[in-house]
């Protein structure tokens, strides 16, 4: 039985086949100097950088690919095959020479999930405002999934959207000309941002075995603006973990 819904993995997958190679066009695809580079500089202090980093939710790889700058060897994945498209023609248009590779996964395929740790061996992990949007029924394997790759010996930096963030997109969606068009986009594409309780996400995570090594309040910018020029940035938490 499919723990995610062929109507989830639809709207994915139609939402990347809708969405052009151009940087920024997806709402999130902040530049990395907002979002990966900071967030590194947080797990790095927890983490063995000489092992591999693996990117889940990876979308159209741009963080990943700056991963890769950051530790021995990058790997994004994500559960639409046309995001995977984006990413793997983006590496190969920067080709940088870093260490950089992209996969289909399911994060609730535990099966699936084994075999990546299999091959990577106990890794770090980085996931980006995955388990908010993700269908109930699958959050707890997604959370799994991190505890899975990381092993024993990996760390894992994990970054939610919090309950504010609503107000923020519920303020972009009612401005004076309705959303913005990328923002109308993930809308139009059904997909549910923030939808997770606060408290729900820290239990989570404990839930599937992990221990908060540091955490704090963020934010998660965005490439869209409000109709007055303010940057779409939305209320976040971060955690970096380990296995208990």
């Amino acid at each position: 039985m499919n723990v995610v819904s062929d109507n989830y993995r639809d709207n994915w997958e139609s939402y990347w086949r809708g969405t052009s190679d151009a940087p920024g066009e997806a709402i999130w695809d902040a530049d990395p100097s907002l979002t990966a580079g900071p967030h590194s500089e947080l797990l790095l202090p927890h983490a063995d950088a000489t092992r591999t980093v693996v990117d889940l939710g990876c979308g159209n790889g741009t963080q990943t690919r700056y991963l890769a700058t950051r530790f021995a060897r990058a790997v994004g994945v994500d559960l639409s095959h046309a995001a995977v498209e984006h990413a793997r023609r983006a590496a190969e248009k920067a080709a940088d020479g870093t260490s950089v590779e992209f996969h289909q996964l399911d994060l609730t395929d535990a099966a699936a999930v084994g075999a990546l740790h299999d091959r990577l061996g106990d890794s770090n992990v980085y996931m980006r405002a995955v388990i908010h949007q993700s269908e109930p029924a699958a959050r707890p394997l997604v959370a799994a999934a991190v505890a899975r790759l990381i092993g024993t010996r990996g760390r894992a930096f994990v970054v939610e959207l919090t309950s504010a963030s609503r107000d923020v997109l519920r303020q972009a969606a009612d401005g004076p000309d309705g959303p913005g068009p990328k923002l109308r986009r993930v809308f139009d594409h059904h997909l549910k941002p923030a939808d997770a309780d606060d408290e729900e996400i820290p239990r989570l995570l404990a839930e599937a075995g992990l221990r908060i090594l540091a955490e704090g309040g963020t934010t998660l910018p965005q490439t869209e603006h409000l109709a007055d020029g303010t940057r779409i940035d939305l209320p976040a938490h971060w955690f970096v973990l380990a296995a208990h």
